[in-house]
């Protein structure tokens, strides 16, 4: 079976951002939600087109959906087109169907948009003080709760196990809303009544019952959690990068201040992988026991914003590129966009651009921009010899720059850069992840140049490759491992990237040196393809001649592993996120001659 990874990007965030189970949300909010079984009250609500519907109006002739929705939240949105096929297929049988969004922070012009994005036919009702979700005691976007004809609540939770926490399969196994709507309609009594629904928690005004701010508290947005957010979060959870949620402003951030703590108390935000026995990184993201207990205290009374006069000046960021400067050259990586169908499996794609280099090119600075963040997953940038094949994408000088969720483009420290070959072309190897909606993507690359008079140390970038593994089904501790084969010379380690897919587990680089001794330079106990981050040290290490880089790793092919889209298979080397990789790539710097 191959596995649908509809959210893998769009996905990524929605995997770390969607909580365990809704006992969580109940402790977040403080509420107990009504008892399956309950007749929930009339209600009055605006839909995004200033309509007003009385709760009568909305009810089905067998049954009414109520589906809460947000705008924001990536998992409502992968499932708000299921959402609308469904309304469609059980209309006739007398089922209605009825969004609501109880985000404070989700706009009328948001909702139209998501509507108009999903085609979304059915009422989308705004439920500004969640005083309707509160009646239907629901938590989370996305969650379903299913009304007979009587408005007595009959199930309430998720609307399949496709995607969760961590894992898109290709179909859903268990179908929770589709098979108690086939009981009601069959007059029989519904099996499951309730099951957890992942999602991100709703959005609360700051004035409802369960966020009501306390004057006493010193922890304030303006003085100790902007500051936060800006160090931590904004850089990708702004407008217009990958994080689905905007975090820049109060508002915003307020009303996803429960959510904040759930995933950074958790440890899912901000992604950090590494274990802290080994090395020392640049790029470590993780906060520290005083930040995450600020945040905790701001959010548990009522997210207060203190006196606006103190809040640290707003972020700014540079149109397009997070490179200090224009590059020196751009490269799009066709002549045209691709288009991403909304749903299924997309292969990966491989795109060639002619870089039209008569002369070697050094370089100092490089970033890769995806032309649409909400389907690229990664993509990685090989240069070639003009005529040859895709396959020969190997050595040391191939691998040019990557993009992968996360990545923080940065320049090269003074007398540092890379090298293209003259005579090259450009290979970019880009995997997609549908959303739920067609989506067109052109992405490309960007090159600083440096002065080749200036340049003291090239960079280069190999790996430790084992392609020659085969993991049995239900493996849950499948290890092998990959040895650099050749030694290395004298140079200057300066960061590694692990590569595994969705059965990976654990990851591990080892230096061994000419005396056979052996130091750890990087842990990943728990790995996550989701997070393909390169680990950046603090400091260059300089590694004698003759040394070589050992890299181990552990793969589940078990049923435990929720990723895994058949743990019936066996697993050998591929491109496609069914198959595996076991890449140890690391990069160096080795004095110019």
């Amino acid at each position: 079976m191959k596995t649908n990874l509809g959210t893998w990007m769009f996905a990524t965030w929605m995997l770390v951002w969607c909580a365990a189970c809704e006992m969580r949300a109940e402790e977040t909010s403080g509420r107990t939600p009504i008892t399956v079984g309950t007749v929930v009250s009339d209600y009055q609500l605006t839909d995004y087109q200033g309509r007003e519907w009385k709760s009568a109006e909305l009810v089905g002739e067998k049954g009414t959906v109520i589906v809460f929705l947000g705008t924001q939240c990536p998992l409502a949105k992968q499932y708000s087109q299921r959402v609308a096929l469904m309304a469609k297929e059980y209309k006739e049988r007398g089922i209605r169907f009825v969004a609501i969004d109880s985000n404070v922070q989700d706009s009328l012009a948001e909702m139209a948009a998501h509507a108009r994005k999903f085609e979304l036919e059915i009422p989308f009702l705004k439920d500004p003080n969640q005083h309707v979700a509160d009646l239907h005691g629901a938590t989370r976007t996305p969650e379903v709760c299913l009304l007979d004809e009587r408005q007595t609540l009959r199930y309430r939770g998720r609307i399949d196990d496709q995607f969760g926490i961590g894992y898109a399969k290709d179909a859903p196994t268990k179908n929770e809303l589709r098979d108690a709507i086939d009981a009601i309609l069959q007059g029989s009594e519904v099996v499951v009544p309730s099951s957890a629904a992942p999602g991100c928690l709703i959005g609360r005004s700051i004035k409802s019952k369960d966020r009501e701010t306390s004057e006493a508290t010193s922890i304030t947005y303006a003085e100790h959690i902007a500051p936060i957010l800006q160090a931590r979060c904004v850089a990708c959870h702004r407008e217009g990068d990958i994080g689905p949620m905007d975090l820049s402003t109060f508002d915003d951030a307020s009303a996803w201040a429960d959510m904040i703590v759930e995933v950074t108390q958790d440890r899912r935000m901000p992604p950090w992988h590494a274990n802290p026995e080994h090395g020392h990184f640049a790029n470590d993201r993780r906060l520290t026991d005083r930040e995450l207990s600020l945040l905790e205290e701001w959010a548990r009374n009522g997210a207060p914003r203190g006196d606006v006069a103190k809040e640290p000046a707003k972020l700014t960021f540079t149109d397009g590129w997070l490179l200090p400067q224009e590059p020196d050259l751009i490269v799009p990586m066709a002549d045209k966009p691709f288009k991403i169908p909304a749903q299924g499996e997309v292969q990966y794609q491989y795109f060639v651009a002619d870089v039209k280099n008569d002369k070697e090119l050094w370089f100092k600075g490089m970033e890769v921009v995806p032309g649409n963040r909400e389907v690229v997953h990664h993509i990685l940038v090989f240069a070639r010899e003009k005529g040859s094949r895709r396959q020969e994408l190997g050595g040391e000088r191939s691998f040019l720059v990557g993009y992968v969720p996360g990545t923080r483009a940065a320049m090269m420290e003074p007398g540092y850069a890379k090298r293209i070959p003259a005579n090259s072309q450009l290979i970019f190897q880009v995997h997609y992840t549908p959303n739920g909606s067609p989506q067109e993507d052109l992405s490309k690359v960007g090159f600083v140049f440096a002065d080749p008079s200036t340049i003291t140390h090239e960079v280069l970038t190999t790996s430790a490759v084992n392609p020659r593994f085969r993991i049995p089904p239900g493996d849950a501790d499948y290890r092998t491992s990959a040895m650099l084969p050749e030694r290395l010379p004298e140079c200057e380690l300066l960061s590694m990237s692990p590569h595994m897919h969705v059965r990976g587990k654990s990851f591990r680089y080892t230096l061994v040196l000419p005396d056979k001794s052996r130091e750890i330079l990087l842990d990943i106990p728990r790995y996550d393809f989701n997070w393909q981050t390169e680990y950046r040290l603090a400091e260059k290490q300089v590694l004698p001649k003759g040394s070589r880089i050992f890299c181990e790793a552990v793969f589940d092919n078990s049923e435990g592993n929720l990723n895994n889209p058949d743990p019936k298979s066996w697993v050998t080397w591929g491109d496609q996120t069914y198959e595996e990789m076991m890449i140890g790539y690391f990069h160096y710097a080795v004095k110019r001659k």
